[in-house]
């Protein structure tokens, strides 16, 4: 009989501290499946759709381990007994908060590492000692070839989001921190992506101990509470019908998805002059800004993220209550991952999609990955009425100074200096022409 709640796993009390906490008490269907096996000591290859639970499968693994397991001997306080490998920074820092929050009463000491921030302050905190080690590929074999900490120890190793390391060209990044691991029957390897392709598997195959497949959660493989819906719009009736929208439906916390990063600045700022509380993630915001711009909107002073699809993937926020695709995405998956940031771990969402004339020719592939159709809303002339800004001077959260009014209908501004005087003509000039 499969546990059902956490109290029936025996953890460590510390360890439960932790889970009660975060108010966990039930196990959902991955953990269900996964936890027996990876309590157990035995090496996982997990899929499962976004939003159930694996993240905290992994790290409630791990922390089991080290505290009922003894270090081997010799090892020093700067080498870490188990490492997670992520792709992506804003991953890596939500599997630090999670792995923080179920390890608060225990002495294991968890580090971070990943590009962007003070290169010099991380090297020296691995001095403080580190148990757990997180962080991307890049940063953690920069500090592995300056011998700043050693491998050689480790118990554990947990590969996230292993499809999207292929997708970001860190496979060979990923093979060299796997063969500075113990041997794959020295420790216990945990790997998890949204899909367990073949090269997936053959990395599995090539570095884990005989791992168990598994496939969580069979039929659809969008979250269950997501209530879908579509529209058919213009590219140009695209904001108007969003500012509608937020007006009219219940959002408390929503997230909007756009392809390119120019789409999204237009769509912040817009969106802050119609008096929304807006942060963008955008590629040029730097990382301390970025780390803050995603406490804001988890803290709920910002109402709204408008992202690419580095948001997609691995954030959990609590109480994202909607999620609205202003673009379609060009990947099948990646609808998937993005209506996933909503109805987490059991709870009920709304995602909604514009189906523009630019990106509607992938709806049938997105159809066909998700095994059914999204149900269609009808537009009335009313909703596209949204009146003028309120806050003509308003920016969102992320953008520097705007140089430039981009709401539809509306009159470009000087680009000039604000106080530039017409130039006058060249009199001596004029006079010898």
């Amino acid at each position: 009989m499969k546990p059902t709640t956490f109290d029936e796993l025996n953890l460590p009390d510390a360890l439960m501290q932790g889970i009660s906490r975060l108010g966990f008490t039930h196990l959902t269907d991955v953990q269900q499946i996964a936890l027996p096996m990876t309590l157990a000591g035995k090496d996982v290859a997990g899929q499962g759709r976004t939003g159930t639970g694996k993240t905290a499968t992994f790290l409630i693994t791990i922390i089991n381990r080290l505290l009922t397991n003894e270090p081997k001997p010799g090892r020093a306080l700067e080498h870490p007994r188990a490492i997670i490998i992520a792709p992506t920074r804003e991953l890596v820092v939500q599997i630090s908060n999670d792995a923080r929050a179920l390890a608060r009463h225990t002495d294991l000491k968890l580090h971070t590492v990943f590009g962007g921030v003070d290169y010099e302050k991380q090297r020296k905190d691995f001095d403080k000692g580190v148990d757990i080690l997180i962080g991307t590929p890049g940063r953690l074999i920069d500090y592995l070839k300056k011998r700043v900490y050693s491998l050689n120890r480790a118990e554990m190793l947990v590969i996230d989001e292993a499809d999207r390391m292929f997708d970001l060209g860190f496979i060979k990044d990923l093979r060299f921190m796997l063969r500075s691991l113990p041997r794959y029957n020295e420790r216990q390897s945990l790997l998890f992506s949204a899909t367990l392709s073949h090269r997936v598997l053959e990395l599995a195959y090539e570095h884990m101990n005989n791992p168990e497949k598994l496939r969580a959660e069979e039929g659809d493989v969008t979250a269950i509470g997501v209530e879908e819906s579509m529209y058919h719009t213009g590219m140009d009736d695209k904001l108007p019908l969003l500012v509608h929208l937020l007006r009219k439906s219940n959002v408390e916390r929503g997230m909007i998805f756009i392809n390119e990063k120019r789409t999204g600045e237009r769509v912040a700022r817009n969106l802050a002059r119609y008096g929304f509380s807006v942060g963008i993630l955008s590629g040029d915001v730097r990382q301390q800004k970025r780390m803050r711009i995603l406490k804001d909107f988890g803290d709920g002073k910002l109402h709204l993220l408008v992202a690419t699809d580095v948001a997609s993937r691995g954030l959990h926020i609590d109480g994202v209550t909607h999620v609205f695709n202003y673009d379609l995405p060009e990947d099948a998956e990646n609808y998937v991952h993005r209506i996933g940031r909503t109805a987490r771990a059991g709870t009920t969402g709304v995602a909604v999609s514009f189906s523009c004339e630019r990106y509607c020719f992938g709806l049938p592939d997105i159809e066909a990955y998700i095994n059914h159709s999204i149900p269609l809303k009808h537009i009335d002339a009313a909703m596209l009425e949204i009146g003028k800004p309120s806050n003509p001077r308003a920016t969102a959260e992320g953008l520097g100074k705007e140089d430039r009014a981009e709401i539809p209908g509306s009159k470009p501004r000087n680009s000039g200096p604000r106080n530039a005087r017409p130039r006058r003509p060249n009199r001596r000039r004029a006079a010898g022409s």
